[in-house]
């Protein structure tokens, strides 16, 4: 068997959501491949430093292009491929036309509940390409049941043709120095901080996280807010936010940080909030359960479904809430340890190896399949 894949999101400097992803999966197939799997990479570049190495049974092909790569250049390419069997698209877009039967992952709607956040030609191009892709695919693998529901209520898809496979997450160790590291970098202390990590977007509901940290700081005034990421659109507000309330002195904006200095600052938080009002997985909940960082997370969307009970969860549009939940997180010591516990036992649930290997099967169940 042939498998062709769109390599691009992996072939990327900074690696964050849909980017880890894709890599995760590309490094696990060019560890199974073999004569009877062979995988065929496309990319408008040639391979980055990081990207997993070629053999014999797994190869990138370059098709340079600027523009409407998806759309034209991969196509034509693929029109005259034989020796293809399949073609995996990791993220919505997929080949204009093609003959091979194809398998796309779709990780989240959020176009469709906050269009607002995209640029207009990109909003265009996820409604309209993302939905050729959807009902073009043989098989449509969601990150989260709640993708799927949403995949289903929005383009009338049956239940079969779709496939709940979850994320896993990247499981750094932390580095034997990680607390003087935050400290020469941020200045700060372990557990006098609340982290969150995700691209400053309105969706992700930061000004809700900054007002409720205005409450719970004129009780723990040394107590910061580190938000780890970098800026999405409409992030303005956000540092506007900052400015009115007097916060700019505890609230620490780090942009993208390396996973090192990532692990680092879950390893020495006091907790993790993520108060985002809507994730087709949220890896972060699970990166921050590996370090024995506590979960503080709005019960809205797919959170409760991959947090389950290792968060403390409140309502995304409440900051009261949120600051009642930090505060009782503050005061009960047992209910602090059982987070701790029970989120380093959730996440053995998850794994990047068991996403690519449940992936792989559905790719190949599709060749020659009738659905």
């Amino acid at each position: 068997m042939h498998i062709a894949i769109d390599g691009n999101e992996a072939n990327v400097n900074n690696l964050v959501g849909v980017s880890v992803y894709t890599l995760s999966l590309l490094k696990y197939f060019e560890k199974v491949a073999s004569e009877k799997i062979k995988f065929t990479v496309f990319l408008r570049n040639y391979p980055n430093s990081d990207m997993p190495e070629e053999n014999e049974f797994f190869q990138y092909e370059v098709i340079p292009a600027k523009i409407l790569w998806s759309q034209i250049f991969l196509p034509f390419n693929l029109m005259n491929r034989r020796d293809i069997d399949v073609f995996f698209s990791p993220a919505h877009y997929s080949p204009r036309f093609m003959k091979q039967p194809l398998v796309v992952t779709i990780h989240d709607l959020s176009y469709k509940y906050f269009p607002n956040e995209f640029l207009k030609k990109d909003l265009y191009k996820l409604e309209s390409w993302s939905k050729r892709s959807i009902m073009k695919a043989k098989k449509v693998i969601a990150v989260s049941k709640t993708t799927k529901k949403d995949v289903i209520r929005h383009y009338g898809l049956s239940d079969e043709k779709i496939k709940v496979i979850y994320n896993g997450f990247l499981t750094n160790k932390t580095p034997k120095d990680s607390i003087e590291l935050i400290k020469k970098k941020f200045f700060l202390k372990k557990n006098e901080y609340l982290l969150h990590v995700g691209t400053i977007q309105p969706r992700k509901n930061i000004i809700k996280l900054i007002r409720a940290f205005e409450k719970f700081y004129k009780n723990h005034s040394n107590f910061k807010l580190v938000l780890v990421g970098k800026k999405g659109w409409l992030y303005e507000k956000v540092f506007d936010e900052v400015k009115s309330l007097n916060l700019e002195s505890s609230i620490i904006f780090t942009g993208y940080v390396t996973e090192d200095v990532k692990s680092s600052l879950y390893s020495n938080a006091y907790c993790l909030v993520f108060p985002s009002l809507y994730e087709g997985f949220g890896i972060p909940i699970l990166e921050a359960m590996s370090h024995l960082c506590p979960v503080v997370a709005s019960h809205s969307s797919s959170l409760p479904e991959v947090g389950g009970d290792s968060c403390l969860y409140f309502d995304p549009n409440d900051e009261n809430d949120l600051n009642s939940k930090l505060e009782k997180l503050f005061q009960d010591k047992d209910l602090y340890k059982a987070l701790i516990t029970n989120g380093n036992n959730r996440v053995k649930n998850f794994s990047w190896e068991k996403c690519a290997k449940e992936t792989l099967e559905v790719i190949t169940s599709v060749v020659n399949s009738p659905i």
